[in-house]
């Protein structure tokens, strides 16, 4: 797979521009089939939930949340007035600057890593890399925290633009497997969800019936994490299994994948709409290729047109059916891009001072906190990290982060102890 000719050349980024934006042709449908309006009410009501949308590459705070024009790093675009007084961002986010009532922007973030991997764990899991520990990501402690002990579907779901639908193990840390993400890649759910044609409903139960004997046998005298391992890994499987029509997004109605838009991100958050829907905690979007070298702005025109929209539209959904005061939205990547342009029309690695924006359940909407100095090279005004955003993240859920996990007898703080929850965006 070519990389991204505009791309910094890691192997976070082998990825074929050209492949994630062929999608357009691929059709879809809506919302047919899915709850009524009033079930998706109670739903809202009886569970909470969180979206992460990750813009993989680290896109451009100046050409989003934090614009800065008319100055030596500002770029091309102006800054618009948006849905709060007072409040401006790119001109590149049209239909989401109309929603910024909606909003509530961070742009204070200062990670200090400008390395793709190590910036994405801090981003998802709220700390630094330690020697000898693996801190579970926040789709795994929002599946443990948020999911029903009953729940019939994954509690932890991406989906990504490429790659191999499947069952992760590696996420959730020390949490296990039964909150580890199952990959749909390009939206698609993992392969032979169907029962073969050979096999009757009745030898499927009694074949079900014998494993669970055998495996209920073999953990008397032998059970270890890793036959519990298997033993969850193969349980979430078969909840994808049984529930197979809710990774359908050909299932939603086509007027609502023409709002989306008939392209790959258009159609990923559509579904991940869907399956907030129908119960799953934590869905991770991704939308790929903002690791924009060269060609800064042309790329950033393109990745955003397709981003703004379908986030836009996600929002109304989320209100209209009652559900944003009980999902959190988060739209986060792994660092933002350098103020100073490059000699190729490029903005490079930049952790230092750049934006993440939320809506929904426990945040004050249309509230802006931190503030970076006027050509954006420094936060001037209530500097956070990874830490501080993985603190609100739960708080805004209504839980304690500061409670532990015990992994092996040991607590572990659900997050990281040094930082505490940005209390000026909490409702």
């Amino acid at each position: 797979m070519k990389p991204c000719d505009y791309a910094c050349g890691t192997p976070d980024h082998a990825v074929n521009r050209r492949r994630f934006l062929g999608g357009a042709a691929a059709g879809i449908a809506g919302f047919a089939g899915l709850a009524s309006s009033a079930t998706a009410r109670e739903l809202a009501s009886a569970q909470k939930r969180m979206l992460v949308i990750f813009l993989s590459g680290g896109v451009s705070q100046l050409e989003t949340w934090d614009p800065k024009p008319n100055t030596d790093t500002g770029g091309p675009f102006r800054a618009v007035p948006t849905s709060v007084p007072g409040t401006h961002i790119s001109e590149l986010l049209p239909h989401a600057a109309k929603r910024a009532h909606l909003l509530t922007l961070v742009r204070g973030v200062n990670t200090a890593e400008d390395e793709h991997g190590r910036g994405a764990t801090i981003m998802l899991t709220g700390r630094r890399t330690e020697p000898g520990l693996k801190y579970p990501e926040v789709g795994a402690v929002a599946a443990k925290l948020l999911g029903p002990s009953s729940q019939e579907l994954p509690g932890h779901v991406q989906i990504t633009p490429g790659g191999g639908s499947g069952f992760n193990k590696e996420d959730a840390a020390f949490l296990g497997p039964k909150f580890a993400s199952v990959t749909l890649a390009d939206g698609k759910p993992p392969a032979d969800l169907a029962r073969p044609p050979v096999l009757t409903t009745d030898a499927d139960r009694e074949r079900e019936a014998m494993r669970q004997r055998l495996n209920a046998k073999f953990a008397q005298s032998r059970r270890s994490a890793q036959t519990d391992a298997y033993a969850e890994s193969y349980e979430q499987a078969a909840k994808v299994v049984a529930k197979a029509n809710a990774f359908d997004a050909t299932r939603e109605d086509p007027k609502a994948a023409d709002r989306y838009g008939r392209h790959d991100f258009g159609r990923h958050l559509l579904l991940a709409r869907r399956l907030l829907e129908q119960g799953v905690s934590f869905v991770k979007v991704s939308h790929t290729n903002y690791d924009t070298h060269h060609e800064n702005f042309d790329f950033h025109i393109e990745q955003l047109g397709e981003f703004d929209r379908p986030f836009a539209m996600l929002l109304d959904d989320l209100a209209d059916r009652g559900m944003l005061d009980s999902t959190l939205v988060v739209v986060m990547s792994e660092f933002g891009r350098t103020p100073r342009i490059n000699d190729r029309y490029g903005r490079d690695h930049w952790s230092k001072a750049w934006s993440v924006a939320m809506a929904g359940c426990g945040l004050k909407a249309g509230a802006v906190v931190g503030k970076t100095n006027a050509n954006g090279t420094a936060v001037t005004d209530r500097e956070v990290n990874g830490g501080h955003l993985f603190h609100t993240y739960f708080k805004a859920l209504g839980l304690d982060p500061t409670k532990n996990f015990y992994p092996a007898g040991r607590p572990v703080p659900i997050a990281d102890p040094k930082a505490a929850a940005i209390s000026e965006i909490l409702a």
